[in-house]
């Protein structure tokens, strides 16, 4: 019966290392492409208002640390204190069908190895194009200083 127990048991904790590796990037589409190279380009270049130009008109932006924003004057207010920093978009998985897609994908500085976060997609066809309808984001890592020591006992 243990070894019933076990054997489960084992073979999960084993999987759990490679649950923890870099996922590969998968191929999207020309035009998904595109639209994650201009997020790129805009990002990099703190422009708001070209970050607001990939959304739907209805879009919804869910940046870390503020609250959601829709449409375009709120997602440029958002994403105006953001930005400036060469960022890499890759994709680690995506599906389409009919006028909806999904892009789930990792993040990082240009230039340098790893995923600082991750991020989810949800991809509009508008008047032929497509356009975000929904993006969300979250640091990998905890974000500011680190969490503080459980205080020491009292001696005595």
């Amino acid at each position: 019966m243990r070894r019933r127990l076990l054997a489960p048991l084992l073979a999960g904790l084993l999987a759990v290392p490679a649950l923890a590796q870099t996922l590969p990037s998968v191929a999207v589409p020309p035009e998904v492409d595109r639209l994650l190279r201009d997020y790129e380009r805009a990002w990099a270049a703190n422009d708001a208002g070209a970050l607001a130009a990939l959304f739907a008109p209805d879009g919804f932006a869910l940046p870390g640390g503020q609250p959601p924003a829709r449409g375009a004057d709120s997602i440029r207010k958002a994403y105006s204190h953001g930005g400036g920093m060469p960022t890499t978009l890759r994709a680690i998985d995506y599906r389409a069908s009919g006028e909806l897609a999904y892009v789930v994908g990792a993040y990082g500085p240009a230039g340098q190895p790893g995923d600082f976060g991750k991020f989810v997609l949800v991809l509009r066809r508008v008047d032929g194009r497509w356009l975000i309808a929904a993006d969300i984001e979250n640091a990998n890592a905890r974000m500011g200083p680190p969490p503080r020591p459980a205080p020491k006992p009292a001696a005595g």
